[in-house]
C-alpha cells in the first residue's frame, strides 16, 4: 500500500481496504461460530498507541454476542487475594466466541511493575507462570494472538496533546498516561523484559508499528485474518414470510404516548 507525502496511508485507500477486511472479519466470525472455535486476541502497547481505535474497527460489524471486548477495571480487594490469572480466566471464550482483551494479564509486566503496584516477587512469578499459562490455553485449543502496538515517544506526546484539547477524548488522558511520559525508559525496559520471557513459540508476540493509525489498523486486521485458517461459511437461506392480512388492529391515538421531541427539525 502506498502512502501520501507525510508517509500516512491515504484515507480513501484506508477506507476501501478497511471495509474489505471488515467483511472478512464477519466471515471469520461465522466460521468461529460454526466450528465452535475459541479465539482470544490480546491488545497491548503504550498509552495512546492506538489499541482502542483498532479494537473498535475490528468489532464494528461483528455480533456482540459472538465477539466481545474484555476491558477489566482495577482488581477488587478480593481479587487481589486470588491467583493473578484467575480474574482473566473468567473472561475467556466458550465455543463459538471471540474475546478481545483491551489490556490483559500483561498489566503485571507493564503498569503494575513500573508503578510499583506489585512486589518484585509477584512480578518474577508472573514472568515464570505466564508462558505456562498461555501454553495451557493453546494446548486446550484456544487460538491465542498477541499484538503489541508500538508508538514513538514523539507521536505519543502529540496524541496526548490532542486529547488534552479535545473535549470528546479528554477522558482518555488518565493520571497513568501522564505518568508514562516521565517513565518512558522504564516502560521500554519493562516491555523488553516481558518480550524475553513471553515471546514463545506457542504464542508469539506480533509488533504493530502504530505511528500511522490507519496503517496500523489494516496491518493488524490483515495479519489476524491471515493467521486463522477460517473458511467461508455459507449463510443460511432465509426467506421473508408474507405479511398476513389485517385483522382490524388500530394503533392507539398518538396523544396517549409521550414522544421524543423532533430536535432534528430545528437543525
Amino acid at each position: 500500500m502506498s502512502g501520501d507525502k507525510t508517509g500516512k496511508l491515504p484515507r480513501k485507500t484506508y477506507e476501501k481496504e478497511l471495509l474489505r477486511l471488515q467483511t472478512e472479519l464477519v466471515k471469520l466470525q461465522e466460521w468461529v461460530r460454526a466450528e465452535g472455535a475459541r479465539l482470544v486476541v490480546v491488545f497491548e502497547g503504550r498509552d495512546a498507541a492506538g489499541k482502542g481505535g483498532t479494537i473498535k474497527r475490528v468489532t464494528e460489524h461483528l455480533n456482540p454476542r459472538v465477539a466481545r471486548i474484555a476491558a477489566l477495571p482495577r482488581p477488587t480487594e478480593r481479587q487481589r487475594t486470588q491467583w493473578y490469572f484467575q480474574r482473566y480466566i473468567e473472561h475467556l471464550p466458550a465455543a463459538g466466541e471471540i474475546v478481545l482483551f483491551d489490556r490483559s494479564w500483561y498489566n503485571r509486566a507493564g503498569v503494575e511493575h513500573v508503578m510499583g503496584f506489585c512486589t518484585k516477587q509477584e512480578y518474577e512469578l508472573f514472568l515464570r507462570q505466564c508462558p505456562q499459562f498461555e501454553r495451557m490455553l493453546v494446548e486446550d485449543g484456544i487460538l491465542l494472538r498477541k499484538y503489541w502496538f508500538s508508538v514513538s515517544d514523539e507521536e505519543q506526546q502529540d496524541r496526548f496533546r490532542r486529547r488534552l484539547q479535545d473535549p470528546l477524548r479528554r477522558w482518555k488522558l488518565s493520571p497513568m498516561d501522564l505518568e508514562s511520559i516521565t517513565r518512558w525508559e522504564d516502560y521500554s525496559r519493562a516491555k523488553d523484559e516481558m518480550m524475553v520471557h513471553t515471546d514463545i513459540t506457542e504464542a508469539p508476540w506480533y509488533v504493530v508499528e502504530s505511528d500511522d493509525k490507519r496503517r496500523a489498523r489494516v496491518n493488524m486486521i490483515a495479519h489476524l485474518l491471515d493467521s486463522v485458517p477460517y473458511d467461508d461459511v455459507p449463510p443460511p437461506v432465509i426467506e421473508l414470510p408474507e405479511r398476513p392480512e389485517s385483522t382490524g388492529y388500530q394503533r392507539p391515538p398518538r396523544e396517549l404516548r409521550t414522544y421524543v421531541p423532533d430536535h432534528a427539525a430545528r437543525l
